[in-house]
């Protein structure tokens, strides 16, 4: 048999034994007795067992999938994911490079709703698939709606001008500074085109501060709110345009009152207003009282548990928080308000229960939580009204009215109602960590709490036998479990908008647990029912004691220097990690096994992450910063880089060390009893200056230009003597100037110049080797706008001269 007949009959013997496979082809009766014959073929027997085996395989999880599907439709948890896809669709709308008009939104909108309605009878399986799009919808919906509403005016560019305002909020800072919300109503010297609406300035004279409502005026620096440090970083401007603040500043020397007495009509004539201002004094009066009573660093953290107001607190005391993962003390979270509700709860209960006859003719539980409600909802007045806050009050506020119909008061029900409520009045609030970490947090809590009740509930005579003991390893564990469910919950988005991880913070957590929920937050409510009778001290010295000794373990484990700089993560793998740990915590059947593999998949990403290639050179948005990346060092332009920049480069790119530049002398001749003179270098020192250009380390001559090299040999220029440019473009691969003004001509040359109106539009640049194209690696620049066309970006393209916006601009 030749070789061209032998692929013949194996291929006909393949074809019959897929023939043979199809169980639901008609099989003629002449050929039984040849089928029966085929089967005795190893090939096809193996074949028959393997089809066998998958389709028994195949039933089974369709089986186990439609039982587990029907037991979560029964539990209700869907309900739970409905928030979750709004808050998808929001934070969707929020990252498009461009809008989309709320008209297109409503009419996708009614497609997908109408899609879902039509899902009836034998397509009603389908429902969900139709729900999950139109919710998506919903969220964008949402957040174009809050943009569109507000139309925040953000300011274009830093300026020097006289503010003439009102002072909406003021608050003290650590060093004894006061920084004031203003509204402002005139600008002179020069007048601003475009005013924001709202500034945050700080005013580093001493003076009498101005009380809430009062009108104020000085010569004050304004400057926009920045942009991100680098791509994918947080962009303050975002924060600010939804705050309603169009610029950040300070004044010049004290603020004043204004020659003629301007008077705040809106204010007094808005009832609203008078209530905000009220409440924003009666903050300001408790927190100063608190810190008058404890004093430090001790007496500001335990103003801010009450108040809200973080500023007092020194910077190093925050880091150690944060170094110790304890920073999530300071806000005023679900934990503080859980406590304090509690404690009032559990107070007032046992103190009625004291006065004979009225535990049998009155139900106390029921009168305990109305005063508990009553109490929340003036601690989130005084609060000041945080996003964490306000998830906590919403929560809190349901669980406690849940109360008085006898019902189940920690649900996912009610964590899932109170983010509802805040997505759709503030949809903005999704994009931010504090609701993110918030409800993740609560999110797993109230999960865990659910399935440990679960189980109790099953062996509830075994724990009813343990007696005081049983109880005390209760406790013990509630603290271990809600310490190691919380900081599991929040790790992922932690590493990724803060890009570290504190490696002691879950020890740190079980020592100072018990502190603030035995001794802190139960005595700050003490020491708040009593300060209207100024008997607040003995309290407020108990709660300050115990914060000291929480700060004590802050600083020894901060001291530990245990924390990790894990560096950005993708946003797949973010959302990967984020999405399965919902799914993980809302299922209760074997479909959380779906999350689980969701957060294997998204962890392995992230581990995958950090073999990818860092960027060889980064650039602040203002120019005034470049930084060489080589390793775990960044070496700037700066012997002393801006804290504030260069603290999330070396969060972002997990670099810890600072190579500081090489000072040049550029002194000309001296003369005698003259000043020394500063002698601009002419080309052939440049040409020089270029030549011995370093690599990792920059090279400068003060006040005149900066030059080093790239890890990959380009050579890099940061040049702040403008004139100087037309010599440096020769020799240097990169120039970067911080001006806004025309340059002069450059000679023909492959550099790359970035100017200040360059990083206006595009903001932080990386740049990276692109290692695709053959020969010499060739810069990628990675910009942090792909386009300028959202509300908080565009003001970057406004122009003063023209006052109006100039038109886009093409990309690097």
């Amino acid at each position: 048999m030749g070789q061209g007949q032998a692929q013949a009959v194996a291929g006909d013997e393949e074809r019959r034994a897929w023939r043979l496979l199809d169980a639901d082809a008609p099989v003629p009766t002449a050929d039984l007795a040849v089928q029966r014959a085929d089967l005795q073929s190893p090939p096809v027997r193996y074949c028959l067992i393997i089809r066998r085996r998958i389709a028994r395989a195949a039933t089974s999880i369709s089986r186990s999938m439609r039982a587990a599907a029907a037991e979560e439709q029964e539990f209700g948890h869907g309900f739970v994911l409905i928030p979750v896809l709004l808050a998808l669709g929001a934070l969707a709308w929020f990252e498009l490079p461009g809008t989309v008009r709320i008209a297109e939104l409503a009419a996708l909108l009614c497609v997908f709703g109408i899609s879902a309605l039509l899902c009836r009878g034998d397509f009603r399986r389908w429902r969900p698939f139709a729900l999950a799009p139109a919710l998506f919808t919903a969220g964008m919906l949402l957040a174009a709606a809050e943009t569109a509403r507000l139309d925040n005016v953000i300011l274009d560019g830093p300026v020097t001008t006289n503010v003439r305002g009102t002072v909406i909020s003021r608050e003290p800072d650590d060093k004894g500074r006061w920084r004031y919300l203003v509204e402002i109503q005139e600008t002179s010297g020069p007048r601003l085109r475009r005013p924001p609406a709202r500034a945050t300035l700080l005013a580093r004279s001493r003076h009498e501060p101005f009380q809430v409502g009062a009108a104020l005026e000085g010569k004050a620096r304004l400057s926009p709110p920045s942009g991100p440090a680098l791509p994918g970083l947080n962009d303050f401007a975002f924060d600010a345009y939804f705050k309603g603040v169009g610029a950040v500043g300070f004044f010049y020397g004290a603020p004043r009152v204004p020659a003629e007495s301007m008077v705040a009509e809106r204010q007094q004539s808005s009832l609203p207003a008078r209530i905000s201002a009220f409440l924003t004094m009666m903050r300001e009066a408790a927190g100063n009282r608190i810190r008058a009573v404890i004093g430090g660093d001790t007496g500001a953290i335990a103003a801010a548990l009450v108040t809200g107001e973080e500023r007092a607190i020194s910077r190093e005391t925050v880091e150690a928080l944060r170094a110790a993962g304890l920073s999530h003390v300071l806000a005023i979270s679900g934990l503080n308000m859980v406590l304090a509700a509690g404690a009032f709860l559990i107070g007032a209960r046992t103190l009625l229960s004291f006065i004979p006859g009225v535990a049998e003719r009155f139900p106390i539980k029921k009168i305990a939580a109305a005063g508990a409600l009553l109490m929340v909802f003036l601690y989130i007045l005084i609060s000041g009204g945080a996003v964490s806050a306000l998830r906590s009050w919403i929560m809190i506020s349901i669980m406690l009215v849940a109360v008085f119909f006898d019902r189940v008061s920690i649900s996912l029900r009610n964590v899932a109602l109170a983010a509802l409520i805040i997505i759709t009045w503030k949809p903005s609030a999704v994009a931010g960590p504090g609701f993110q970490m918030s409800f993740a947090a609560t999110l797993a809590l109230v999960a865990g709490y659910t399935r440990w009740r679960d189980h109790r509930a099953k062996d509830r005579e075994a724990n009813t036998k343990r007696g005081g003991w049983g109880a005390a390893s209760s406790l013990a564990t509630g603290i271990v479990a809600t310490s190691v469910i919380g900081g599991l919950a929040t790790a992922v988005y932690a590493v990724a908008h803060f890009h570290r991880l504190p490696a002691y913070g879950l020890a740190a957590n079980i020592a100072a647990a018990p502190l603030i929920s035995v001794l802190v937050m139960p005595f700050a409510l003490f020491a708040m029912l009593l300060m209207p009778f100024g008997l607040e001290h003995y309290p407020l010295m108990v709660m300050g004691q115990a914060l000291g000794w929480m700060l004590s373990v802050a600083r020894y484990v901060a001291s530990l220097d245990g924390e990790w700089m894990t560096g950005r993560i993708g946003n797949v793998s973010f959302f990967l990690v984020a999405f399965g740990g919902v799914l993980l915590c809302v299922f209760r059947t074997r479909l959380a096994l779906a999350g689980a593999g969701l957060i294997l998949l998204g962890g392995s990403a992230i581990a995958l992450e950090r073999n990818v290639e860092r960027p060889s050179i980064a650039i602040s948005e203002d120019g005034q910063l470049v930084g060489l990346i080589a390793g775990d060092t960044i070496a700037t332009n700066r012997s002393r880089p801006p804290e504030f920049v260069f603290s999330q480069w070396q969060r972002a790119l997990a670099a810890r060390d600072h190579a500081a530049p090489l000072e040049v002398p550029a002194i000309g001749p001296e003369r005698t009893g003259a000043p020394k003179l500063v002698r601009q270098p002419d080309e052939v020192e440049i040409v020089a200056l270029l030549g011995a250009a370093k690599t990792g380390v920059f090279t400068c001559r003060k006040s005149q230009v900066c030059v080093g090299q790239s890890r990959e040999g380009w050579t890099v220029a940061v040049v702040e003597a403008p004139e100087l440019v037309p010599f440096l473009c020769k020799g240097a691969d990169l120039v970067v100037v911080a001006t806004r003004r025309p340059l002069a001509a450059c000679p023909s040359s492959a550099a790359l110049i970035i100017t200040g109106q360059t990083l206006r539009r595009t903001g932080a640049i990386e740049i990276y080797a692109d290692q695709k194209r053959p020969g010499e690696p060739r810069m990628r620049v990675e910009t942090s706008f792909a386009s300028t066309e959202r509300p908080w970006q565009r003001h970057r393209r406004y122009d003063w001269r023209s006052g109006d916006f100039l038109p886009p601009e093409p990309n690097l």
